[in-house]
C-alpha cells in the first residue's frame, strides 16, 4: 500500500498559508471585551507560510503572513485547513530572519 502523504510543490508565485488560530474573545485599546463571534468588515488574519512557488521573492517558509479573508482559496490536506493565495495579495510579512538577508526595507515595526 503506498503512503497517504502527499509532497506538494507550490506553482509560480502562490503561497500556501496555514491560518492561525483565532483568539476567541480579544479586548479593545478602551478595554472593551469584543466576542469571537463579532465579524469586523475586511478584517485582515495572520497565517504561518507552509510552502512557495519558485517564483515568490519576498516570503519564506515559517514566515508569518497578514492576508485578507476573501483574496484567497481553501484547501484540506490531510485533515488540516490550509490557505492558497498569490504573493501579491500578502499585506505583511514577519520573520525571524534579519534585514541583511532580505532585499526589502522594512517600516520599522517589529511584531
Amino acid at each position: 500500500m503506498s503512503d497517504p502523504r502527499l509532497e506538494i510543490q507550490m506553482l509560480h508565485d502562490r503561497v500556501m498559508v496555514a491560518p492561525v488560530q483565532g483568539e476567541g474573545e480579544r479586548r479593545s485599546s478602551g478595554g472593551i471585551v469584543i466576542p469571537a463571534t463579532a465579524q469586523p468588515a475586511k478584517r485582515l488574519v495572520w497565517g504561518e507560510v507552509y510552502g512557495t512557488g519558485q517564483h515568490v521573492r519576498s516570503v519564506a517558509v515559517g514566515d508569518r503572513v497578514l492576508y485578507g479573508q476573501d483574496d484567497h482559496f481553501e484547501v484540506d490536506v490531510s485533515g488540516r485547513s490550509f490557505v492558497v493565495l498569490r504573493e501579491r495579495d500578502l499585506h505583511a510579512v514577519a520573520s525571524a530572519t534579519t534585514e541583511s538577508t532580505r532585499s526589502s526595507s522594512g517600516t520599522g515595526l517589529y511584531l
